[in-house]
C-alpha cells in the first residue's frame, strides 16, 4: 500500500511543472503550480534516495561480502533518482 502512494506522489510531483510549462502565458497561478511541483519532486527525489539507502544498508547488514557491489548499485540509483529530481525542478522553474 506505501509504495503505491508513494508512486502516485512522486509522478505527481513530476506533473505538476510539466502542467505549469504547458500554460501558454506565464500567471501567478502558473508560477505557483511550478513551485509547488518543484518542492513536491525535492520531496520525492528525498524519498526515493532514502529508501535506496535504507535497503543498501539492509542489504549489507546480511550479506557483508557483498558491500562494494551494493554500494555501486546504490550510488548509481540515488544518481537516477537525482538526476530526475533536478529535471522535474528545472522544467518547473523554467516555465515562462
Amino acid at each position: 500500500m506505501m509504495t503505491k502512494l508513494m508512486k502516485a506522489f512522486v509522478l505527481t510531483a513530476l506533473a505538476a511543472p510539466a502542467l505549469a510549462v504547458a500554460a501558454d502565458e506565464p500567471s501567478s497561478v502558473g508560477k505557483g503550480l511550478a513551485v509547488i511541483g518543484g518542492g513536491l519532486a525535492l520531496i520525492g527525489g528525498g524519498l526515493g534516495i532514502g529508501l535506496v539507502g535504507k535497503g543498501a544498508v539492509e542489504s549489507i547488514a546480511r550479506q557483508p561480502e557483498a558491500a562494494g557491489k551494493i554500494q555501486i548499485n546504490m550510488i548509481l540509483a540515488a544518481a537516477l533518482i537525482e538526476g530526475a529530481t533536478l529535471f522535474a525542478v528545472f522544467a518547473g522553474f523554467g516555465a515562462k
